[in-house]
């Protein structure tokens, strides 16, 4: 009998029911780009209570043995405790890596802000937690490599805030598993540093940029500042002088407290610090975490005699567009000159802000904000380009079109001065969850520049 032939990967992962091992499949939790994460229940042993399985969605995929090696390095109460780990064997004979780990039953960090509206308290407190989380890692030699809101969660029993995530991580004598100039993260939360690195290494062939402690706690100042004001923080721009050389372009970032008058002083002043183009003027992970908790605690002592306005509701940004700082600052100004406070609503103010870009999501806009609309189709003659709306900048390395506007790919879409590829979403927080651009009802991914040489067919054995 002819053997089935092996499959090249687990789109959605093994059906629900399916035995691992010594745990049972119950409930789908959710994906991400390599891996599939289920709640699963030990076999006979139901009221142990769950654990949290991920599969990998492609065969032997040694993603998952780093962050096994990672996670069973550091141990922190704001960090999932790995359990176990394995390899599943699919019918056909291919085995995919899982990892088994502590349930954590919570909400991400921006849906939590949206529904609870946290208070300058709350925030410096998670903020200091998440923050001790980054000193545990970094202590011992790792980098969590993607730190944002979507990979952090707000503990339902006890409201702790946990960091998840650590696929994307790095500790030493890992195996190097990428070739691009850039290791894996999410692009809004990249530090100015390696945007200025990837320019500069633009002609290399085997440059490759080594993310640092200050690259983790630059991600969780953009989380900080997006969780408070509901944009995302222009920090640098990059220039390049005449004899070609890149330099990074400090531009004037709006401290927190403009955008959101309610913060606390110290709460944006820390955020503002952590945002700082020079790496060693971020501090590190345990000093921050220090300051955080001091502020806490002066928090603590003086909200009995707070006096707060009304929340003011954030707007996103489009990504790296100077232009947009200023029409932001101006709505801002409109809005607080319309709606100015007539009375304090509460002791225990909220402070969080985030931008809400679904049906379900829109008590922080203006109810006249238009909902996005589809862009009308494109000729089959033309290039395909987006000018309905205010789209992004280029990223560094992200392809560009001809004199004639046309895009290499023959999927690719020429949005001002870059090469996007549509992504097949139409939500809009599915689209932003990930980190991509959504405009007009459709959601974009950059298309980057592949000018490196394929990689080795054998990892060397330290990470560069």
């Amino acid at each position: 009998m002819e053997r089935a032939s092996e499959p090249t990967g687990l789109l959605f992962g093994p059906p629900l029911g399916t035995r691992v091992h010594d745990w049972l499949l119950v409930d789908y939790h959710g994906h991400g780009a390599y891996g599939v994460v289920y709640r699963a229940v030990r076999i006979g042993q139901a009221s142990a209570g769950p654990v949290a399985l991920k599969m990998a969605m492609r065969p032997w995929d040694p993603r998952f043995m780093r962050e096994v090696g990672l996670l069973s390095l550091v141990h922190h109460p704001s960090i999932p405790r790995l359990l176990g780990h394995g390899f599943w064997r699919h019918p056909s004979g291919t085995f995919f890596p899982y990892i088994i780990m502590e349930w954590i039953q919570g909400t991400p960090l921006y849906t939590w802000a949206l529904e609870h509206h946290p208070t300058n308290l709350q925030v410096l407190q998670m903020l200091a937690q998440l923050a001790r989380a980054l000193e545990a890692t970094h202590a011992a030699g790792a980098v969590h490599r993607d730190v944002k809101g979507d990979n952090m969660l707000v503990r339902h029993s006890d409201g702790q805030a946990v960091l998840t995530d650590f696929g994307a991580g790095n500790y030493p004598c890992a195996a190097r598993l990428t070739w691009e100039p850039l290791p894996p993260g999410t692009p809004p939360y990249r530090s100015p540093e390696a945007w200025l690195f990837e320019r500069r290494s633009e002609h290399s062939q085997d440059a490759h940029y080594v993310a640092g402690p200050a690259d983790d706690v630059y991600a969780l100042g953009v989380t900080a500042y997006r969780l408070v004001t509901g944009e995302y923080p222009f920090t640098a721009g990059l220039l390049q002088d005449d004899a070609g050389a890149w330099t990074l372009d400090a531009l004037p970032l709006p401290s927190p407290q403009e955008l959101n008058p309610r913060l606390d002083a110290q709460l944006s002043a820390l955020i503002v610090r952590m945002l700082s183009v020079s790496p060693e003027a971020r501090g590190t992970a345990r000093e921050l975490a220090e300051a955080l908790e001091a502020a806490a605690s002066c928090v603590e002592k003086q909200a009995g005699g707070s006096r707060i306005p009304p929340r003011v509701g954030g707007r996103s940004w489009s990504i790296r567009s100077a232009w947009v700082l200023a029409g932001a600052l101006l709505v801002l100004w409109a809005w607080k000159a319309v709606h100015a406070p007539s009375h304090i609503e509460s002791v225990e103010e909220p402070v969080a802000s985030l931008s809400k870009r679904t049906e379900r999501d829109t008590a922080n806009l203006g109810e006249t904000t238009p909902q996005p609309q589809p862009p009308p189709e494109q000729s089959s003659s033309q290039p395909k380009t987006i000018s309905q709306a205010p789209p992004p900048e280029p990223f560094p390395g992200q392809l560009t079109p001809d004199a004639k506007g046309r895009c290499p790919g023959s999927k690719q879409i020429s949005l001002n001065g870059g090469c996007w590829v549509e992504v097949p979403t139409k939500d809009a927080e599915e689209c932003e969850k990930n980190s991509l651009v959504f405009i007009k009802g459709r959601c974009y991914a950059p298309s980057m520049g592949t000018r490196r040489k394929p990689p080795p067919t054998s990892a060397p054995p330290d990470f560069r």
